[in-house]
């Protein structure tokens, strides 16, 4: 006969599992966020940055020049798909975010070469983002096949050229994209318990005998967290200038548009959370198992490039890889909205969806 305080306790044990059991949501989330986080650590991060979008100036337009750029093509760690006119185009491609390298050949390249004085050609990196740097300058030291097929080193006098992080500091990489995680953190769970919350206190029920619509409510219930997040990307920025020295290249104006137009979209990916949930620890849930992919497949910590072709296409998914784009882009490149016209478009295209699809699942009834 076993004591009454551990019968009392086993059927409260019971009682918790029976509870478990029926919730369907808790289970799914038991098996499924350690096989995201398997499959996100062990296939979706990579370290081993390949093809990376590059463009080429060749000015010299030579036999030897020719060859030196198909070397660089043969290790496989760029690839070249831009031919600027000149060393100016290829900087505003690297602003804009179309390429992320580039190899600069001047004109006077068959003279360097005989001189040996001075580098016979130039490699720009993109230093706002992780890993690039370090697998661009690999290229410099590592053997590449000659076009006889023979394996010889690169030219040694190839200079590299780290664009806006000349000191290659982790901070100036990552502290910009903090706003984008911190705000994903913040505003996602805001607006999953939104309307959850309302159902629990019962206000819900006051909901329903107003005139409002599905889509006026949504609207409503973002436009104060807009306000909120702003204020906290203010917070982040500030501490990154005065404790991380972060440098501040563009317009203050396009980040806190760009800011403003991310944090909509990521509160409309919320209210969707909020109308799947019935209760706010299910709300939380969902907006963590959203949260997780976003950090570690958006390029914020990990690079990007290193991830497989179709992590990169689900990345691409997540609002968090925009905005981050933009982050970089404007605080470090000095790029405008302009320049970055295609992430701003797609986070546009998720908040229009989400906003849509948020509207149409709410429906003014308690059941």
């Amino acid at each position: 006969m076993l004591p009454a305080s551990l019968r009392r306790t086993s059927a409260i044990a019971v009682k918790e599992l029976r509870q478990m059991s029926r919730d369907r949501l808790t289970l799914a989330m038991v098996v499924g966020i350690p096989l995201l986080q398997m499959m996100i650590f062990g296939y979706g991060i990579n370290y081993d940055v390949r093809h990376i979008r590059a463009g080429v100036v060749d000015l010299a337009n030579t036999q030897a020049s020719r060859s030196l750029i198909a070397d660089v093509a043969s290790s496989q760690v760029v690839d070249f798909v831009a031919r600027p006119a000149g060393a100016d185009e290829l900087r505003r491609l690297i602003v804009a975010g179309t390429v992320h390298a580039g190899l600069y050949i001047p004109p006077d390249f068959e003279r360097r070469r005989i001189d040996a004085s001075r580098p016979v050609a130039q490699v720009i990196v993109d230093g706002t983002r992780p890993g690039v740097d370090t697998a661009v300058r690999a290229i410099t030291d590592a053997p590449l096949p000659g076009r006889t097929g023979l394996v010889r080193r690169a030219t040694p006098a190839i200079e590299v050229l780290t664009e806006f992080n000349p000191e290659r500091r982790t901070a100036v990489q990552v502290v910009p994209a903090l706003i984008g995680v911190i705000l994903s953190m913040t505003m996602v769970i805001f607006t999953a318990i939104a309307i959850v919350r309302e159902r629990e206190r019962g206000n819900l029920e006051l909901l329903i005998t107003t005139p409002v619509r599905s889509i006026e409510l949504m609207i409503g219930k973002i436009l104060p967290y807009i306000g909120v997040g702003l204020v906290q990307t203010t917070l982040v920025l500030l501490v990154g200038v005065l404790l991380f020295n972060v440098p501040i290249n563009g317009s203050l104006l396009d980040l806190y548009l760009g800011a403003g137009l991310f944090i909509a979209a990521t509160l409309s990916l919320g209210l969707v959370i909020s109308t799947l949930a019935t209760t706010q620890f299910q709300a939380m849930q969902l907006g963590f198992f959203t949260l997780l992919p976003s950090i570690l497949l958006s390029g914020f910590a990990f690079p990007f490039e290193g991830s497989p072709t179709v992590v990169q296409y689900i990345a691409q998914a997540l609002p968090l890889t925009h905005f981050v784009e933009i982050l970089r882009g404007v605080i470090l490149r000095g790029a405008t909205l302009r320049d970055l016209w295609w992430p701003v478009v797609k986070l546009a295209i998720f908040l229009v969806l989400a906003m849509t699809l948020a509207a149409a699942r709410f429906r003014k009834r308690l059941d």
